[in-house]
């Protein structure tokens, strides 16, 4: 069955960064495009980056995280600097039923893992 298995989530001070990883099994992963979601305390999920061919990020997100996926090692990897208070939220690792996506579809998931948490305070 597929399992998406978050790790590497903490606190930080603003300013500081983190790396997320995600370990994906039971099923090929170089098929599917990936994702990291958050869900902030009191919000809904919002996308944070995709990863198919080529990785795309939330407008407000770009240039402080980047989306990486390693197929040899089934591996999905968010990793975030420059955190801020607002970026505090549980982050979930992502699968698309298909290898891609659209703005329409890109909360669409067919699975996703438990999510870990990230807090930025000072």
């Amino acid at each position: 069955q597929v399992q998406l298995v978050e790790s590497g989530g903490g606190s930080v001070h603003p300013g500081g960064s983190l790396r997320l990883s995600c370990a994906a099994s039971g099923f090929t992963f170089s098929n599917y495009a990936m994702a990291w979601a958050r869900q902030a305390p009191g919000k809904g999920l919002e996308w944070v980056a995709g990863i198919g061919l080529s990785a795309n990020y939330a407008r407000s997100l770009e240039g402080r995280f980047a989306i990486f996926r390693d197929n040899a090692n089934n591996a999905l990897t968010l990793e975030m600097h420059n955190l801020q208070p607002e970026d505090t939220a549980v982050y979930y690792c992502a699968k698309y039923p298909g290898s891609s996506w659209t703005t329409k579809t890109k909360l669409s998931f067919d699975y996703r893992g438990q999510g870990t948490q990230v807090t930025v305070s000072s």
